[in-house]
């Protein structure tokens, strides 16, 4: 079954797709991770529960100088 909240099928949520793409150093930087640390962030989106707090951990992804 196909998931709609996936951004292009690629396991991208749509909310953090969207938070991303209103950020582009945050999507520069998550670009830059490698595929275990990408996923490990998509991970913790799942705990978000409302536009702001999205906004928030995109805008934190940088500065918790996430190793994976």
């Amino acid at each position: 079954m196909e998931n709609k909240n996936l951004v292009f099928g690629h396991g991208i949520p749509m909310g953090f797709g969207m938070a991303l793409a209103q950020n582009a150093k945050a999507m520069d930087y998550f670009s830059s991770l490698s595929e275990d640390q990408r996923k490990s962030i998509i991970d913790g989106v799942q705990n978000v529960r409302s536009k702001q707090e999205m906004r928030e951990y995109v805008n934190n992804m940088m500065n918790n100088n996430f190793t994976g």
